[in-house]
């Protein structure tokens, strides 16, 4: 019987080492109780939410929202604000995954009667959403935040037309999150030692910059994913001309206020 055993055994190790898996031994070890990942439920379920249009769907595979949601570390109870929201593609999923007893804050730009923001008609969608329209500098959400988001618009905020005193804004968001909160960035990659002028020509942004800037402010370092990296794009050409549009390289960093 002990023969019998010690064969089965080995048998298994065997089968383990030509690409099988023995359940207990040679399974990957599972994800620490408070880690986030792209599985976990509530992460699931705001990419899964039936309210976000087909447009925000399609767009899945190249943002690969679970990913980006998972590196941030948004947990339920959290207060959330997404800078630049835009037509509320990742504002959308934060209130989901933020939950009923968290709240999203999407700091937009002033809309007019003729041109009003995207945000204005999805912010009432979800109870807890709040729309501010006081542009993306000296905006108030008068609590302290767990997180602030902003995707691929870092960039935008070094144009002369916008008038932001960037390292102002800066120690702003530093002061806006509670002790431990993170600041994530999202943007199109310039070639590194880029000029800040190419935010302009080709509204990109290199990825040393945005590190110089905010550690500048007092954050620090605490995160990369390379889940939006793309190799074939050169990083010479404007982000919205042909075949690049929707595809460039994009780095995804992670700051946290100590």
């Amino acid at each position: 019987m002990k023969k019998m055993l010690a064969g089965a055994g080995l048998a298994l190790l065997l089968g383990a080492c030509a690409g099988g898996a023995i359940p207990g031994i040679m399974m990957t070890a599972p994800a620490e109780p408070n880690e986030v990942t792209a599985a976990t439920p509530y992460i699931v379920a705001a990419v899964a939410d039936e309210r976000r249009p087909q447009a925000d769907r399609d767009r899945d595979a190249l943002r690969h929202p679970a990913e980006v949601l998972a590196f941030t570390g948004v947990q339920p109870g959290w207060r959330v604000a997404d800078i630049g929201p835009g037509g509320g593609y990742y504002s959308r999923l934060f209130a989901v995954a933020a939950g009923d007893s968290g709240r999203l804050y999407a700091i937009d730009r002033p809309g007019t009667a003729e041109r009003p923001r995207p945000m204005a008609a999805v912010a009432p969608t979800y109870s807890n959403i709040t729309h501010l329209m006081d542009g993306y500098a000296g905006w108030n959400t008068g609590e302290p935040l767990d997180a602030i988001f902003i995707s691929q618009i870092y960039h935008d905020f070094y144009l002369p037309q916008l008038s932001i005193d960037v390292p102002a804004l800066n120690r702003q968001m530093f002061n806006a999150l509670k002790p431990g909160g993170v600041l994530i960035i999202i943007d199109h990659a310039a070639a590194e030692g880029s000029p800040i002028s190419v935010t302009s020509d080709l509204h990109r942004i290199a990825r040393a910059q945005v590190i110089a800037d905010l550690t500048a402010a007092g954050f620090v370092l605490d995160g990369e994913s390379d889940v939006l990296r793309n190799p074939e794009d050169n990083r010479s050409l404007r982000v919205f001309e042909g075949d690049i549009r929707g595809r460039t390289d994009q780095f995804t960093l992670r700051f946290r206020r100590p």
